[in-house]
């Protein structure tokens, strides 16, 4: 039997995460002061001497005039390749965010912050026309890529450039495992500040859940190291509280489990029993062994000629024999039976580079960058948080906008992943992290791919009203990291009774809001 395609299995579902660098406060014990302090001033001092950063700094300062700058500026996604940001400062240590941050205060600079270049509205591309943001100077943390266990592989660090397919390839190769997502590309600095949803949710938990310590440097200049036990409300806020708002992450420790063997398996049904699906689905996979983890995903656009497609995936950590066990009661749920109903059992290493579309693609081109072996695709997103299952209207209006897609000219991809939470996720307080969406059931993506060089418009506009359509069944909750600059309140809808305390951490950490990326609390 031959492995999934990349469409029947790249789990999507919660790791197109929005990866600007920041995050949303942290300090610790012994913070390191750098000079000159980054304190903002209403009176720059003159236009931006240039010269003086890059003689401060050991990382690299791209400017416009340099051969790089055209390959440097872009981020992950080809729609925002307009901008021209003022300067990219690809940090080399905390002390190079340090001195940035410290120039862009002297001189009145915006700010743009970058790690994965993933941000859904571009807002880590410094100023791509459309996206609000004016030509800023990009701090980037991209360059700093040092995954590391520690002697009794307990814990790793990552430098806050790390990709997922990095830290899945240094832990994984050692026997040891972190709950990510499927996305190679993606920063696990974005994804794991904004929460954290992955393929191994259920049994592992969020991403954030398992930090044991954050380096950061906040607004005023200053490193700091936080963890649980130091610092723990604004280490809190690393868990969950979003990026680009109190500081720049420079370097991350998560705890690692044992690798346990991965079943993965993919399983499709006709157009035609869709509404069987969804309400299968939505009734079992947040309840169903904590070791299960799953996707549903309705597809529409020129890659699904005629219907549209309806499918389920996932992953399973228990014994491959108990699987069709585990899968019955979605299965006995809908009346069609499944065209496609596979599974193949895995290393853990190997299925979430299968997952991350990088099986047997040697590590260092799993990027889209030069040399590598993956490409950059345009997209639009935005999300919802679902807590309550659709009653038949809400599986009507679902199944009616995933329709719409084959109508819209030019969508190579369109539709909705709704992926389960429960499991260990829900044993979580929502006050616990600032990650807020503990009892939900399932964190829900609206995405459209298109060509290079299209206009986004009629593809923003369809994700956008797919939201707005469910948003009358599912109300107005959201994703962080999938930021949408369109979402009503949407402070309150990425994080709900834990804003006040997040809104307290910024007036206190950057009480000159020198970080003023939009949707900013």
């Amino acid at each position: 039997m031959s492995p999934l395609s990349r469409r029947q299995f790249l789990l999507t579902a919660g790791t197109s995460v929005a990866a600007a660098t920041l995050l949303a406060a942290c300090s610790g014990p012994g913070p390191t002061p750098v000079s000159p302090t980054a304190t903002p001033t209403s009176t720059p001092a003159g236009l931006p001497v240039w010269t003086d950063l890059a003689t401060q700094v050991k990382g690299t300062l791209v400017l416009p005039s340099d051969a790089s700058y055209a390959t440097v500026k872009l981020t992950e996604n080809p729609r925002f390749d307009g901008a021209q940001p003022l300067a990219i400062l690809q940090a080399s240590s905390a002390a190079d965010v340090a001195a940035g941050l410290a120039f862009a205060a002297k001189y009145a600079l915006p700010l743009a912050l970058r790690a994965g270049g993933h941000n859904y509205e571009g807002w880590s591309a410094g100023g791509a026309p459309g996206t609000g943001v004016p030509a800023s100077f990009v701090i980037s943390t991209a360059t700093l890529t040092d995954v590391t266990l520690s002697s009794d592989q307990s814990t790793v660090q990552v430098g806050a450039g790390a990709s997922l397919a990095q830290v899945y390839n240094t832990v994984g190769t050692a026997g040891r495992a972190v709950a990510g997502g499927s996305c190679a590309t993606v920063g696990v600095t974005g994804l794991t500040l904004g929460g954290g949803v992955g393929v191994l949710v259920r049994a592992f938990g969020l991403a954030c859940d398992q930090l044991t310590g954050v380096e950061i440097v906040t607004a005023d200049g200053t490193v700091h190291e936080t963890s649980a036990s130091t610092d723990s409300d604004l280490f809190w806020a690393c868990q969950g509280g979003g990026g680009g708002t109190l500081g720049i992450v420079t370097g991350l420790t998560f705890a690692t489990k044992a690798a346990p063997p991965v079943t993965t398996w993919y399983v499709e049904w006709p157009w035609s029993a869709a509404a069987d699906v969804i309400a299968a689905w939505q009734t079992w996979a947040p309840s169903a062994d904590n070791d299960l983890w799953s996707t549903l995903k309705l597809l529409g656009g020129e890659t699904h000629q005629g219907d549209p497609s309806v499918s389920v995936s996932g992953t399973w950590i228990g014994e491959q024999s108990a699987l069709a066990a585990q899968l019955a009661p979605l299965l006995n749920g809908v009346s069609a039976s499944p065209t496609t109903n596979q599974s193949f059992h895995h290393t853990y290493v190997d299925a979430m580079m299968i997952e991350a579309g990088c099986q047997n693609t040697p590590i260092a081109q799993c990027n889209t960058g030069p040399g590598g072996a993956l490409t950059r695709e345009p997209s639009s997103g935005t999300s919802n948080i679902g807590y309550t299952t659709l009653d038949s209207s809400g599986i009507s209006d679902l199944i009616a906008q995933v329709n719409a897609a084959q109508n819209v000219s030019g969508m190579t991809e369109g539709g909705i992943s709704m992926d389960a939470l429960g499991g260990v996720v829900a044993t979580v307080d929502p006050s616990a992290t600032a990650f807020v969406h503990r009892k939900a059931l399932m964190t829900v993506q609206y995405t459209a791919t298109f060509a290079v060089g299209a206009d986004p418009a009629p593809f923003d506009a369809y994700v956008r009203t797919f939201r707005t359509t469910m948003t009358n069944h599912w109300q107005n909750w959201a994703y962080v990291n999938y930021c949408d600059a369109t979402v009503p309140d949407a402070d309150t809808a990425y994080f709900g009774a834990n804003l006040p305390r997040l809104t307290q951490l910024k007036q206190q950490y950057d009480p000159h809001n020198l970080f003023t990326q939009p949707q900013s609390y």
